[in-house]
């Protein structure tokens, strides 16, 4: 009887302080950005594409480490996060991804986004800005059950949220364009972030 009592207060402690965290997460002010490199962190599961010289995960860092070091140049504050992390809220969030392909050099670009109106406008100036830059194919918005769906959709909570799939890292050709300009791209996106929160900054020299 004794060990069911404990067992149970036990519990009732985990749910109270569970529904504790929930309560100061929602209470707390939201970061202005929060900056995500996709797979970052995993060993095991999904670890993103990889090819003969590129990872996709390295990539990723890459780029999401220069869009918080030029949003905070410009004053603002980001959470660089991985791949998995506790519930957090934002004005703007996003996922920095590339994609692979089983049938090399048939993918590229894309954007993906919950379903609501501002994450919808964003991706559009998003795209505004990458397209005429990028040189090779681009997907439709929410191409993939992926992109639609995005696992941190759930506890990543920002008004406005994408998901960049910036290139396809499995094709050669697309390799050779891209990994010399990932810090431009990078200062594209923060270019993006920016405008999007109402600041006035330079736009990157592409």
């Amino acid at each position: 009887m004794k060990l069911k009592n404990k067992t149970a207060a036990l519990f009732t402690i985990i749910i109270i302080g569970f529904l504790g965290y929930i309560l100061y997460q929602s209470l707390k002010p939201p970061v202005s950005v929060i900056v995500q490199a996709g797979h970052e962190g995993r060993t095991c599961g999904n670890t993103g594409a990889e090819c003969k010289d590129f990872r996709e995960e390295d990539w990723n860092v890459q780029v999401a480490d220069e869009v918080a070091k030029q949003l905070r140049i410009w004053g603002i504050d980001v959470l660089r996060i991985p791949a998995d992390s506790t519930m957090q809220r934002a004005k703007i969030a996003v996922a920095i991804h590339f994609d692979g392909a089983n049938n090399i050099c048939h993918s590229g670009a894309s954007v993906g986004y919950p379903d609501n109106n501002a994450s919808y406008q964003f991706a559009q100036r998003w795209k505004a800005l990458y397209e005429p830059y990028y040189p090779f194919n681009w997907h439709e918005d929410n191409f993939t059950d992926n992109l639609r769906d995005y696992y941190a959709y759930r506890w990543i909570l920002a008004p406005k949220f994408l998901v960049l799939e910036l290139g396809e890292i499995t094709c050669p050709k697309q390799t050779y364009w891209l990994e010399p300009r990932l810090k431009k791209i990078a200062h594209l996106i923060a270019y993006a972030i920016a405008t999007e929160l109402g600041k006035t900054v330079k736009k990157p020299k592409l």
